[in-house]
């Protein structure tokens, strides 16, 4: 964990280890059931992260994986608003402009509410919806009318990221349900959370709604901790099934005011008493003075940078849900999203990465948006087995004349089970991973066969870092819970 304290206040308390919050609070009644519905939460562990900073100064009060890529599930909500609100301040809507509800939005999964085809609802009725419900089907329809289709609205979504700076951001749809490709850090997610009360403080305060009455019903605001803990004034929650319990607060005084977001909680419990505390230990050493830093506002939306993350392959159906209170069957993976950064080093080079963070340090923002290209997802491709070289991890090897043919690599035997490392943009990098985790396992990995696996898309190759070996899921995921043990990130799944 690395933590930046303030020079106005003393240490953050030690109770802000995230880490020991999570295993140690027990989960609410509806969490045990949610549980349950998954088929147990002995192994439900969600990849964490957390940052706070002071929305006055733009400084970095408390970080743990900031910049690693996570799931936002139901905070992309907060981009869907941003969008919604800017129809509003641009006059091309107002709050009682009538949004239709198409068949697509009406069939959206829980949450929602559950309006029907063919119907409308107010843009303040749609903005309410969102706030408290985390209705999904209400977001669909918010950006068909806007876009023309979500598809569309979700590409308006990663421009308007972009151009916020949230350069890790990619959107795919406009609620947060469960998507490969719908990514983003910590860090952005504090960029949006002050920029949307820099640009819109008019329209922010219907983030402070406790409850929404529609159609004789009486629908009450997921975010626990408004009226709970002094200060708090939004904004979102959000639940996945790989994103683990999400949100992201706005807390203020009279001359304080910071942003603060939680990702990959393991229980509606756990993350709001882990956000509590940031709050409650933040809040009071947050700068007091006049504001210093400028406001949080769009530059010319420019091409998407190219955030180099594999597309994680769905291997099976869990229950997953796109915000706290419901839940709906829907493809999940619970794979790692992080990946070496495309001509830097491999994650095995990282301080944080050995120390065991959930995911390798990611390049900077500034290389991603220099190389200037679209986000690459890679899925399914060409297999390509090789075994590793013969040489031990870090030892120089020539290369091979140019008017030698290089002797053909023994195929490996894939095993219905294997185990990923990552996916590097350079075969060298991937094998050296392997290299290194086998050294390292412990034994673990002792009839395991290393292998590279290349799939292009989009005119990108990456080189999966892969082991086979495994007839079982039980023995892939034992091999790779030892890996964790020494430092590395890695996941079981079907070949």
């Amino acid at each position: 964990m690395r933590c930046v304290h303030g020079q106005s206040g003393p240490a953050l308390p030690a109770v802000l280890a995230a880490a020991a919050v999570l295993t140690a609070l027990t989960a609410s009644p509806a969490e045990a059931r949610r549980r349950a519905h998954h088929g147990g939460g002995g192994g439900y562990n969600p990849p964490y992260a957390a940052m706070v900073v002071d929305a006055k100064t733009g400084r970095v009060m408390h970080a743990v994986n900031e910049d690693a890529l996570r799931h936002p599930a139901s905070i992309t909500k907060v981009m869907t608003l941003y969008l919604l609100f800017e129809q509003l301040e641009r006059g091309k809507m107002d709050l009682d402009t009538p949004l239709q509800i198409s068949a697509n939005a009406a069939r959206m999964p829980p949450s929602k509410l559950g309006v029907r085809p063919g119907s409308t609802v107010t843009v303040e009725e749609a903005i309410k919806a969102l706030v408290t419900k985390s209705a999904n089907d209400i977001a669909c329809a918010i950006g068909e009318n806007i876009a023309g289709s979500e598809p569309a609205f979700a590409e308006m979504m990663t421009r308007k990221a972009h151009a916020l700076g949230m350069t890790r951001t990619h959107y795919a749809n406009a609620s947060g349900l469960p998507d490969s490709d719908q990514i983003t850090t910590a860090r952005d997610l504090t960029i949006l959370a002050r920029a949307i009360q820099d640009r819109f403080p008019k329209y922010y305060r219907y983030f402070q709604t406790r409850s929404f009455a529609f159609k004789g019903r009486v629908i009450g605001n997921h975010n626990h901790l408004l009226g709970r803990v002094e200060g708090v004034d939004g904004i979102k929650t959000g639940y996945t099934r790989d994103s683990g319990f999400n949100l992201m607060t706005s807390a203020r005084t009279s001359d304080r005011h910071i942003v603060a977001v939680v990702l990959g909680g393991k229980s509606v419990a756990s993350r709001d008493t882990i956000m509590a505390k940031l709050v409650r230990a933040n809040l009071p050493v947050a700068y007091a003075g006049a504001r210093t830093s400028a406001p949080v506002v769009e530059v010319a939306e420019r091409p998407r940078p190219a955030v180099v993350a594999e597309r994680p392959v769905a291997t099976r159906t869990l229950v997953a849900s796109a915000d706290d209170d419901a839940v709906e069957t829907t493809n999940s993976t619970g794979q790692p999203l992080d990946i070496a950064p495309r001509g830097g080093a491999t994650p095995q080079s990282s301080p944080k990465w050995r120390a065991g963070a959930v995911g390798a340090v990611p390049a900077s923002a500034q290389a991603y948006a220099a190389a200037g290209a679209a986000p690459a997802f890679p899925g399914p491709g060409t297999k390509y087995a090789s075994r590793l070289p013969a040489s031990e991890p870090g030892e120089a090897r020539a290369p091979a004349p140019r008017e030698a043919a290089a002797p053909a690599a023994k195929p490996v035997t894939v095993t219905p089970w294997v185990i990923q490392l990552g996916a590097m943009d350079d075969e060298g990098k991937a094998k050296s991973m392997l290299a290194d985790a086998r050294q390292r396992s412990g034994g673990a990995l002792g009839k395991a066969a290393p292998f590279t696996e290349r799939v292009t898309h989009g005119g990108t190759t990456l080189f999966r870092a892969r082991f086979s070996g495994f007839s079982e899921a039980e023995a892939a995921q034992d091999a790779c819970r030892a890996l964790k043990r020494n430092g590395f990130t890695c996941f079981a799944t079907r070949s």
